[in-house]
């Protein structure tokens, strides 16, 4: 949902011989609308893209044979790649440090996260280019410039080569040239576009810091400038304590008339932005925000029934999708199971039970672990039938892939399915 390091994903030549050059338009992609996907997440455990899984490509073209084939080879030492990756770009490039956090932890799984994601679905060109556009608008805040991915690539293949010398060849390598070219020139030509139309980032003031528990609050904010959102999106958020540490949260309600924008936020151990948020911010306090991303959005040219699963500060998207549908005036059915492993963790039950009185289409159904000793999923069995609904989840990735199971088995498509990317959930987790 989730989203990749600052410069990392940027494309270079289709053609073998020239490592790292002007990039050109790639011609194996075509830019369509993507099913909703994974892109950069949100609230729950924090969030992203939104979306559902990639459907691999029912025949794998011969790069990307090679490029998996590659994959398989150094997943084993997974860290070491990305290590020696990074001291390779800092050595050669150091003007691209500042670019990167301080701590570079969390940014050394994102980086590999978005390559893995990325090569591994080089054939599926319409999930693909959806990701990729995401990402490239995503990654203008950081400050990534075109002329950074050509010395991102260089450095990627000699890493990749280093720990996959084993089977790595001139054809091998060929393919990464290929595929990477492609993967940047998306990233570059959405970004461009992008900053036709939108800032790179907004300024937000800290308007309202409301505790809810002693771990989690609703904090409100007014940007400096109009900020564009669908409700059931998120955004990325970074804080004036840890400068260039960004994390993905949902936005808590459809887009208000008053401009001000919510998010729910859960403190978690070791989590830098999540604490500084709930135990350092406070009204007058400036954030920054990135775009807004995902797909988790309510389509109103149908009438179907929403079924929305919300897991701890997973509520927060599913609250903003109740309002959308109650401002456009549709009289559709929303189920709403609201999950929680104790009463405690219920912190908005008040805000959804007030929704349900307002809204005779509305019914809002707690779950708590501890008192019913079942599970969200378990719950959402016992209802129904869900078939004629389109279902929306957000919430711990953990509950994520049983929800998405369980609605599977209830009879509602894949495709009308939509959740934040489960990679960006776990990856924006603190």
């Amino acid at each position: 949902m989730p989203e990749p390091p600052a410069p990392f994903d940027r494309p270079r030549s289709p053609e073998p011989a020239e490592p790292f050059e002007k990039s050109r338009s790639p011609e194996p992609l075509v830019s369509r609308q993507a099913p909703p996907l994974p892109e950069p997440g949100p609230s729950g455990p924090e969030p992203r893209s939104p979306a559902q899984r990639f459907d691999p490509a029912p025949q794998a073209s011969p790069d990307a044979v090679l490029i998996r084939r590659t994959m398989a080879e150094v997943g084993p030492v997974a860290d070491k790649v990305t290590s020696y990756f990074y001291a390779l770009l800092f050595v050669r490039h150091p003007d691209l440090r500042p670019l990167f956090p301080a701590a570079m932890d969390t940014q050394r799984d994102r980086l590999l996260k978005a390559l893995l994601t990325a090569a591994e679905h080089i054939d599926n060109t319409p999930v693909l280019v959806d990701y990729l556009q995401n990402l490239g608008r995503g990654h203008r805040k950081y400050g990534t410039r075109p002329e950074h991915y050509p010395a991102v690539g260089e450095c990627l293949i000699g890493s990749l080569s280093r720990f996959a010398s084993a089977i790595w060849d001139a054809e091998t390598e060929a393919a990464w040239v290929r595929a990477y070219t492609t993967i940047s020139q998306v990233m570059i030509d959405a970004a461009a576009a992008d900053e036709l139309r939108a800032p790179a980032w907004w300024y937000a003031e800290v308007v309202a810091h409301d505790l809810r528990t002693p771990d989690i609050a609703v904090i409100t904010v007014r940007p400096d400038q109009p900020y564009p959102f669908l409700a059931g999106q998120y955004t990325s958020l970074e804080t004036p304590w840890w400068p260039r540490i960004w994390r993905h949260y949902s936005f808590a309600s459809a887009p208000r008339s008053d401009g001000l924008l919510s998010f729910h936020v859960k403190a978690v151990p070791a989590g830098w932005v999540s604490n500084a948020l709930v135990h350092r911010a406070r009204p007058g306090d400036i954030i920054r925000l990135g775009p807004p991303a995902g797909s988790m959005t309510v389509d109103h040219t149908t009438d179907s029934g929403l079924l929305c699963l919300g897991g701890g500060t997973g509520i927060a998207p599913i609250k903003a999708l109740v309002e959308d549908v109650a401002e456009h005036g549709e009289r559709r059915p929303v189920e709403v199971f609201y999950g929680a492993r104790t009463d405690h963790d219920l912190y908005d039950i008040d805000t959804m039970l007030r929704l349900q009185q307002s809204h005779p289409w509305l019914a809002v159904r707690p779950v708590v672990d501890q008192r019913a000793h079942l599970h969200l999923p378990d719950a959402v069995r016992e209802y129904g039938p869900w078939n004629e609904y389109d279902a929306y989840l957000s919430g711990p990735p953990g509950m994520i892939r049983s929800g998405v199971d369980a609605l599977r088995a209830a009879g509602i498509p894949s495709d009308r399915i939509r959740h934040d990317s489960v990679e960006e959930l776990v990856a924006a987790g603190d």
